[in-house]
């Protein structure tokens, strides 16, 4: 895999430079776990498994969707295409990301020169006569909202952690008759959410929480599908 080349983005320097639309196939080939946002979870629903991972370092937990049933596997890149209906928005942000100044909250936008997406033949082009062409105003304003989805996503999350409603569960799926099971992740606990005191359960409806709980209690029916998908791949 190509290394990224990260550079901040300067209308001169990337004057001619064009983005082909697309996903970066080559990358998310080998991810297995990608981090969504709790906006999307309505949407991811319908296409994969979502899941919570637990950083053992900081003890924080990350919504994530699940492409594989084991690392480095993505049984939705076939044939160097992407063959789901839609792709979480971490994946789609790319080539392009937002990185905060370390003095004050300033965002500073980035290019990855070494994508393949990047070139100066095809694609959106990102400055006109030195200026923002509106491809590119709207590619910020997703890259902002991402960054404020993710904080929304994080309360929520702790939210959800705190309440003791995260479970640590194994997946166990059939592939092909033969029984595998997935661990180290966490899952909403159904059972717990059905328990929770009216006033808690109020609190999760005001704070517009209970919408992404039941998406993600949806999209767990989704594992079947990709052993399903690994099965016909095999």
């Amino acid at each position: 895999m190509a290394e990224q080349q990260v550079q901040p983005l300067h209308n001169e320097k990337h004057a001619d430079i064009k983005i082909k639309n697309g996903i970066n196939v080559e990358f998310m080939k080998t991810q297995h776990l990608v981090p969504v946002v709790a906006h999307e979870f309505a949407r991811i629903a319908n296409e994969f498994p979502m899941s919570f991972v637990k950083n053992n370092e900081t003890g924080k937990f990350q919504a994530v969707a699940m492409f594989g049933l084991e690392p480095g596997e993505n049984l939705f890149v076939e044939d160097g295409k992407w063959t789901a209906a839609f792709a979480p928005m971490a994946s789609t942000r790319y080539p392009l990301g937002l990185v905060k100044h370390p003095e004050g909250d300033q965002y500073g936008i980035v290019i990855d020169e070494a994508s393949p997406l990047v070139n100066k033949e095809e694609g959106q082009a990102l400055f006109e006569n030195g200026e923002e062409t509106a491809y590119l105003q709207r590619r910020k304003e997703s890259l902002v909202s991402f960054i404020e989805y993710s904080h929304v996503t994080d309360a929520f999350t702790q939210f959800l952690a705190d309440k003791d409603l995260l479970i640590a569960q194994t997946l166990t799926v059939d592939i092909q008759g033969e029984k595998k099971d997935i661990n180290g992740i966490y899952l909403i606990d159904e059972k717990k959410l059905n328990e929770l005191s009216d006033d808690v359960f109020l609190e999760l409806r005001k704070r517009g929480y209970l919408a992404p709980i039941y998406s993600f209690l949806t999209s767990t029916h989704q594992v079947a599908r990709l052993a399903r998908i690994k099965s016909q791949q095999a």
